[in-house]
């Protein structure tokens, strides 16, 4: 990743001669060397799937969640450095108390999202910071327009998208997601979709063993960002596992 000269990457603020910020792609690198997140946008609303690493086989499944939820409306996952993520979601938790307690109503979603853009943006302004080492997806549905899906990257830029992932996986995942009919499924549909293709962005020789994490956001849970029921998470599971095998065998 060297460009032309050397020390161009130890401040956000200086440039390269090619006009490249290096502390930013170094960013974007910890996110690409992180378990795969994804969400998609339903006829019903927002389902989020992670691909969550297990890091030592004596840590207590689900004690380290990567989808953490910022309003009852909506929800953020994450893709880098793990630290990193969490404190955005936290910083976006403080962006909707703020705006409820200002407006007297839910913040919408677009809003949300760009308030978070714009922190994340600030730290890479400045050579006394580095930037965020994690991308945000961030999702929800409220009044005004719906549902709603949007990733914002290291360096502050905002993407909206009916169907997203981040990390590792993230161009598998991807190619999967633009074969389904977003527009049309429903969440429980996507709940399986999304089970399968974390599953088959998994690469089993390489990573390591995961847990798959799953929430929502839609009429099943009264328009309230919820956990998906155990059941549901295990069916998916198992339909996910199957789809692999009939891969293979074909």
């Amino acid at each position: 990743m060297a460009s032309q000269g050397t020390g161009y990457d130890l401040s956000a603020s200086t440039y390269s001669p090619d006009g490249r910020i290096f502390q930013i792609e170094y960013a974007n690198k910890a996110v690409e060397n992180a378990g795969t997140a994804i969400a998609v946008r339903t006829r019903d609303g927002i389902v989020f799937g992670v691909e969550n690493q297990v890091q030592s086989r004596l840590m207590v499944p689900g004690s380290n969640r990567r989808i953490h939820t910022v309003d009852r409306h909506a929800a953020l996952t994450s893709a880098g450095l793990l630290a990193d993520g969490k404190h955005l979601a936290g910083r976006a938790r403080d962006e909707a108390k703020n705006f409820t307690d200002v407006y007297k109503q839910q913040v919408p979603i677009k809003t949300l999202v760009e308030r978070v853009a714009l922190y994340m943006q600030a730290f890479t302004l400045y050579s006394s910071v580095r930037p965020f080492g994690a991308s945000a997806i961030v999702g929800g549905v409220d009044e005004m327009r719906g549902p709603q899906l949007f990733v914002i990257e290291p360096s502050g830029v905002v993407w909206g998208y009916n169907g997203c992932a981040v990390g590792k996986g993230k161009q598998l995942a991807k190619t999967e997601i633009e074969k389904l009919a977003l527009g049309e499924i429903s969440n429980e549909e996507a709940i399986d979709e999304v089970a399968r293709i974390i599953f088959k962005a998994h690469d089993d020789a390489k990573d390591k063993d995961f847990e798959l994490e799953l929430s929502w956001i839609g009429p099943q849970t009264n328009m309230r960002h919820a956990v998906v029921p155990r059941e549901l998470r295990e069916e998916a599971i198992r339909k996910a596992k199957q789809a692999l095998d009939d891969e293979m065998e074909d």
